[in-house]
């Protein structure tokens, strides 16, 4: 299968010791949208930052698109479109001078592309950075990423400030982009809904490590909630429900009949969040 990122053995370590990311080993199919997620200081942020050769890897290495981003800088910028969890605008500039801007900056840029993507979103190209929402921001930095006509999106959990309505829209835009161009998207999110709304695949970052890698539908079919355990089953994590009570995921064994109940993806993804506070982690290869 041919994929947009590939990481192997990735490791980023900081001062004192500290990983943030440990022995990574991951493949992101080429047009796929996936979904990133894991609690904060998971990685998340370092594996998004090393495809675009912002982090440089301590162990192993990163490739986007064929290049490694950390040995040809230019070359992996050139293929990727950033959408940092910050947006960053020139307070004074308004939409337009920013659509402007990036023509000269990158190569390639397609003001037209990003200027329908900016009417899709209802943002006045007159309108200055300073007066528009961090909801909006957000917005204009993927209608700028977009307009790279890169074949890879980083989007850095660009959803956190936007209200539901606007989360919405941003993904229609984010989903049409990529199924018109024929690029993939590395999408940080914490939300369930939008996942499910958006993405095919889902990676579950825990402690710095890969606990789940998989297509969405395949990360649902997986697993089930148990009720009662036996001592054949894996369980991956326990949690606690909305009403108090405490829930185990466990992994299917093909060829067994399962028992328990069908896990919802909110579920498989807090199971595996839960077993990533343990020092066994749970690794899951697609």
């Amino acid at each position: 299968m041919d994929h947009a990122i590939e990481a192997a053995g990735l490791g980023k370590r900081y001062r004192r010791g500290r990983w943030a990311l440990r022995d990574v080993d991951l493949t992101v199919p080429r047009g796929s949208i996936t979904a990133l997620v894991g609690p904060n200081g998971a990685g998340k942020s370092t594996l998004i930052k090393a495809g675009v050769g912002f982090e440089r890897p301590t162990a192993g290495r990163v490739v986007v698109d064929g290049v490694d981003p950390w040995r040809d800088r230019a070359g992996a910028i050139a293929k990727v479109g950033y959408v940092p969890q910050s947006p960053s605008l020139y307070r004074e500039l308004t939409v337009e001078e920013h659509v402007r801007l990036a023509a000269t900056l990158r190569p390639g840029f397609d003001l037209d592309h990003a200027r329908r993507r900016l009417d899709q979103l209802s943002i006045p190209l007159d309108s200055r950075a300073d007066e528009l929402s961090g909801g909006q921001q957000a917005q204009v930095g993927l209608a700028l990423a977009l307009g790279t006509r890169a074949p890879v999106l980083l989007l850095d959990e660009p959803l956190a400030s936007l209200d539901p309505l606007a989360r919405r829209e941003f993904l229609h835009v984010l989903v049409g982009a990529v199924r018109e161009d024929g690029s993939t998207a590395l999408l940080s999110s914490h939300v369930i809904t939008d996942i499910e709304q958006a993405c095919d695949r889902l990676l579950v970052l825990g402690g710095g490590r890969k606990l789940l890698d998989l297509s969405i539908a395949e990360s649902i079919a997986a697993h089930r909630i148990a009720e009662t355990l036996s001592a054949a089953d894996h369980v991956v994590g326990t949690f606690m429900e909305m009403d108090g009570g405490r829930a185990s995921l466990i992994r299917t064994t093909p060829g067994t009949i399962p028992h328990g109940r069908p896990a919802t993806l909110e579920e498989v993804v807090l199971g595996h969040l839960a077993a990533g506070r343990t020092p066994h982690l749970v690794e899951v290869a697609a």
